[in-house]
């Protein structure tokens, strides 16, 4: 027997033998059962945060004479508060606040109602739901004798300071921005919309993480299939962790492979309490600064909080610049490629001199050409965004200018088409939401492929393609074109230009609101002249004339 036939009928054996069942991994798991015994719950909680190094125990005796234990997470908690808002008076309650006529069980509301100062608190009679509370920074105080914990709610966690969001910044309006604790997020909307029929549902996501997620929105205006539509979604959420509010909007939107997004985000709470009155529903998730809206539409990515602060005539041509800057950004490059490549005969006379002498020498197609300077640009561009903002700006100007001059003065590009790039990419900046210039920044790439292929067709056919597409897509059953397409002549107040606040009487028609008047009896305010003539002689301090 040569060795090539021990060696396969080593393998042959090695194969009938069963594969050995890889290690499972071992997660903190406490199956649900009563907390029936005081010292069967400590040595459960010690045991399951063994070796922890914020793992706290403190014990105490409550009136001076019951065993009790106190369990938090010191990174999690505000000790302060435990110390003077729990121990102290615990440890310093007199003993006559027991009656010895009824059972030990009434201690726990004896406790809550006379003894502790701490504003939140409450009972849990599960231990798997105990660990999770003191998971979130609260308190568990376990006593000797009774069927249940009380959980007291003394988390803090260290967070930055209300400030303007740098992607979502204006120059008339608030100057405060969502940051990442929930709690200040809801008191930030709450100021806004100071009234009862503002709703806040909290939910759970993440099988490992159990991320808390709020659902807002405005009883009486927001449409209850809406609210339920959502909801269902997050309940089919099956991941392990949600540490961003951008997990939850790739699982709920309807097309998970289209490039435009149909998930409005945003940082400022100004929008977001704007689409609440709307009729829209809005997501926060603790840990994440972004409030996610729904459903979007596509002229919502371009509206910004600013344009209601200013005048109608200003906003409007701001507006519709806009529009116009992200279309000449899509179309721009491709344009160029089929006037150059295919159809020279469109240039004027007095410009075919100009490019014709600057593309002299070029060794590549214009396609190429324009290709490299595109990829170049978002090379540039994704650089700048990672680089730290003490040399990012000085890369920004200081590439551009050297790559450009540099391109054009070796002779691989020609000054013409880096004025194009150029334009293209101060028209994508124009864009209020950073996503959907993200989604049309990378569509320049295929349109740009087909018009090399085709020259204008192509440019033709790839934007009938893009239209196509916007007009099929739809947001929680919303069309994503609307009020463009479906035609909605009142929307349309609302879209391309931003008509005067008097006139924007209804809600979105598209949203289905309950209630759908804005202003319930619009009235033109009279204009007066209250320094005319006949009143020049008001402020003569009452002397007759």
């Amino acid at each position: 027997m040569n060795l090539w036939q021990a060696f396969t009928q080593k393998r042959k054996r090695k194969s009938r033998e069963l594969p050995e069942e890889p290690t499972p991994i071992k997660h903190h798991k406490i199956e649900p059962n009563n907390i029936f015994s005081y010292l069967d719950a400590v040595n459960t909680i010690k045991e399951q945060f063994n070796n922890e190094h914020d793992f706290r125990a403190r014990e105490i005796e409550v009136f001076g004479e019951i065993p009790a234990t106190l369990f938090y997470l010191g990174s999690l908690v505000d000790k302060e508060s435990i110390s003077k808002d729990v121990i102290q008076p615990l440890l310093l309650a007199p003993s006559e606040y027991i009656d010895k006529e009824k059972q030990i069980e009434n201690i726990s509301e004896l406790i809550i109602k006379k003894c502790l100062y701490h504003a939140e608190v409450q009972i849990e009679d599960q231990i798997p739901s105990a660990v999770t509370d003191l998971l979130r920074g609260n308190t568990i105080l376990l006593i000797e004798g009774l069927q249940n914990a009380i959980i007291i709610n003394t988390k803090m966690v260290d967070k930055r300071s209300i400030t303007q969001p740098d992607t979502e910044q204006v120059i008339r309006g608030p100057r405060d921005g969502f940051i990442e604790s929930l709690e200040t997020n809801i008191a930030l909307l709450r100021d806004r919309i100071p009234i009862t029929d503002f709703k806040v549902k909290p939910l759970e996501v993440g099988s490992l993480t159990k991320s808390s997620v709020c659902l807002f929105y405005i009883d009486g205006i927001a449409n209850q299939s809406l609210i339920k539509d959502v909801e269902e979604r997050l309940s089919k959420i099956d991941i392990d962790r949600i540490l961003d509010a951008g997990y939850i909007e790739q699982f709920i939107q309807d097309n998970p492979r289209s490039p435009f997004p149909q998930v409005k985000n945003t940082e400022r709470p100004d929008v977001a309490a704007g689409n609440l009155l709307e009729g829209r529903v809005v997501l926060m998730v603790d840990g994440s600064p972004f409030a996610l809206i729904v459903p979007a539409t596509f002229i919502m990515f371009y509206q910004s909080s600013e344009d209601y602060n200013e005048r109608t005539n200003m906003m409007s041509v701001i507006r519709f610049t806009r529009l116009v800057s992200i279309v000449f950004s899509l179309i721009t490059p491709s344009a160029y490629v089929a006037v150059i490549s295919y159809h020279p005969e469109l240039i004027p006379t007095a410009f075919s001199v100009a490019i014709t002498s600057g593309r002299a020498g070029v060794p590549f197609p214009a396609v190429i050409e324009v290709f490299v300077m595109e990829a170049a640009m978002e090379i540039l561009r994704e650089a700048t965004v990672r680089m730290p903002k003490q040399v990012g700006g000085a890369l920004s100007i200081v590439g551009v200018l050297v790559v450009g001059q540099a391109a054009v003065m070796a002779g691989f590009v020609s000054p013409i088409t880096v004025v194009v790039i150029a334009i293209t990419t101060i028209g994508s900046f124009s864009t209020p939401a950073y996503s959907m210039a993200t989604g049309f920044r990378m569509l320049r790439f295929p349109l740009l492929f087909m018009t090399g292929m085709l020259g204008i067709y192509g440019l033709v056919l790839g934007l009938i393609v893009i239209v196509n597409h916007l007009v099929s897509l739809r947001s929680f059953g919303v069309p994503y074109f609307s009020p463009i397409s479906p035609m909605n002549w009142g929307g349309m107040r609302d879209a391309f230009i931003r008509a005067p606040l008097r006139w924007l009487i209804d809600r979105p028609e598209e949203l289905h609101v309950s209630n759908k008047k804005r202003i319930e009896n619009p009235k033109e305010i009279p204009t007066t002249n209250p320094l005319g003539p006949e009143n020049q002689n008001s402020g003569s301090g009452g002397e007759s004339s």
